[in-house]
């Protein structure tokens, strides 16, 4: 089967860098399906869940917002967050959608101090999804 080099990088660290056989990704406008010889691309992507396709298996990250580049035999991801299922915890990401939502409801935020907040509740949402999705 047809591989494509998938790279996830954030500020702290490479996180994966290999080989994959589709990508999926939280895009600005819905997610995006990625196979070998897709059609070169540049967009944004959402807080959510980042999959990947490989022979051992299908795996899931949380990721932050970030940049996508696609290339016929490449895929870039550059994102603030990328946390993989087993590395979530998931009582500190169900506080942190609390705090968040607290300080959305109590507060009169606006501007970047909203902004800030509606990130790190979209973050968490996304840790959250991805550490209940073999629950369901």
């Amino acid at each position: 089967m047809a591989t494509l080099h998938l790279e996830i990088v954030t500020p702290e660290a490479r996180t994966f860098s290999g080989e994959a056989q589709m990508v999926v990704v939280p895009g600005v406008e819905g997610e995006i399906g990625i196979l070998p010889d897709h059609m070169p691309l540049m967009t944004q992507i959402n807080p959510g869940e980042l999959r990947y396709t490989t022979p051992e298996g299908e795996h899931f990250l949380a990721v932050g917002s970030g940049f996508l580049e696609v290339l016929p035999d490449r895929v870039s991801v550059m994102t603030d967050m990328a946390v993989a299922e087993a590395e979530i915890d998931e009582k500190a990401a169900e506080e942190a959608v609390a705090r968040a939502r607290k300080e959305i409801a109590e507060k009169a935020l606006a501007g970047e101090e909203l902004a800030f907040v509606q990130a790190s509740l979209l973050k968490s949402l996304a840790q959250l999804h991805v550490k209940r999705r073999s629950r369901h």
